[in-house]
């Protein structure tokens, strides 16, 4: 067993961290093993949620033979074990068709039949929600709380229901997207400039708390989970925080984008972080962490490198503290822009891990077989 050396590492990593004591979550019980979530232990999967507009957009996908593929068939061929779909409530309200309810059902459809295991990522919004905007659904905008936490709970229960009936194994949900101040603004939010806001973190815990327990009722055994960006910075108090207004989780969610953080530091000193820190979550509250997205950006000449030194250092945790990671839409490919992004005004998405013939690059090979 690794929780001996992995305990003595994390005391040694309490006696040298700098911060206040409002980061400090005590004393660090021993993490209870949990049963390895695929056949082969260590999930290695990819969020591609991006696929259907793709295809719509005329995009196609191949194996290194150049013989064309489905996306999600091409990532079981690859070797990955897992997808990631995300859910918007109602896309249309932005002009967009995909990523709702309808598009979801047909994804998990595609991975029942390839027999691979979903993540299910609830936006609880009509488009991105990301540490940048977490604005709330349009058609829910003049509900109060109490009024939330149940369309909240609607929402979760309706889309797993229908997943449910094509008969696909969703064994993750996620409750919100890198919600580190809150989510469904302005009801769920944390802070704002002047502060905390009165209330805050009780309201967030309790529309967090709607999607987990609904989430539960509809898939007793799947592992449900609040997820924040920033892999690499200490979130102990972020989590203390959320356990103490009532909230309960199954596992923790990150997010790691080391070539993408805006400091010096170099982006094997950013993976070298966040493999501090998913341990030290793991350790803090009994339950193992997801990397529930990943990326690089392929222009890069050391992303390769990078991106097989971090899933070496996930994989060395062990699934009782990390149980695997998720590349985030490794299919995009040849300057490919989604309409979201058109209607932000925002460039081309830049971190996939395919080539511009719509074949997968060497970056995506630590998530192979």
């Amino acid at each position: 067993m690794r929780i001996v050396p992995i305990l003595l590492s994390l005391l040694a990593l309490a006696f040298s961290a700098c911060g206040s004591d409002d980061n400090n979550a005590g004393g660090a019980p021993s993490i209870k093993p949990v049963t390895p979530e695929t056949p082969e232990g260590f999930v290695r999967g990819a969020d591609i949620s991006w696929y259907t507009e793709m295809a719509a957009d005329g995009k196609a996908f191949y194996n290194a033979g150049g013989a064309p593929r489905t996306c999600p068939a091409l990532m079981k061929e690859l070797g990955l074990n897992a997808l990631r779909l995300r859910v918007w409530v109602h896309p249309q309200n932005k002009g967009c068709n995909f990523c709702d309810l309808a598009d979801v059902v047909v994804k998990a459809g595609e991975a029942k039949a390839l027999g691979l295991p979903l993540m299910i990522d609830f936006h609880l919004s009509d488009w991105w929600a990301d540490p940048g905007r977490q604005d709330m659904p349009a058609d829910w905008a003049t509900l109060n709380h109490e009024q939330l936490v149940v369309r909240v709970r609607s929402h979760v229960t309706e889309v797993l229901t229908a997943v449910k009936a094509t008969g696909a194994e969703v064994r993750w949900v996620q409750i919100g997207n890198e919600t580190r101040n809150g989510m469904m603004h302005p009801d769920g939010q944390l802070w704002n400039d002047k502060g905390d806001i009165n209330g805050g973190w009780q309201r967030f815990a309790a529309l967090y708390t709607a999607g987990y327990e609904a989430a539960h009722a509809v898939y007793a055994e799947a592992k449900v989970m609040p997820h924040l960006n920033h892999a690499y910075e200490n979130n102990v108090w972020w989590f203390d925080r959320l356990r103490k207004a009532g909230a309960k989780f199954d596992m923790i969610a990150l997010s790691h984008y080391p070539q993408s953080d805006d400091s010096s530091r170099d982006a094997l000193a950013m993976n070298k972080l966040a493999e501090a820190n998913v341990k030290e979550l793991a350790y803090a509250y009994g339950v193992p962490v997801m990397v529930a997205e990943f990326g690089v950006r392929p222009g890069d000449a050391t992303s390769a490198a990078t991106a097989a030194d971090f899933m070496s250092r996930m994989k060395k945790l062990g699934t009782e503290v990390c149980v695997g990671v998720f590349y985030w839409e490794p299919e995009v490919y040849g300057q490919w822009r989604p309409a979201s992004y058109a209607s932000y005004g925002w460039g081309a998405y830049d971190m996939g891990a395919f080539d511009s013939s719509g074949r997968a690059t060497d970056i995506l090979s630590p998530w192979y077989k």
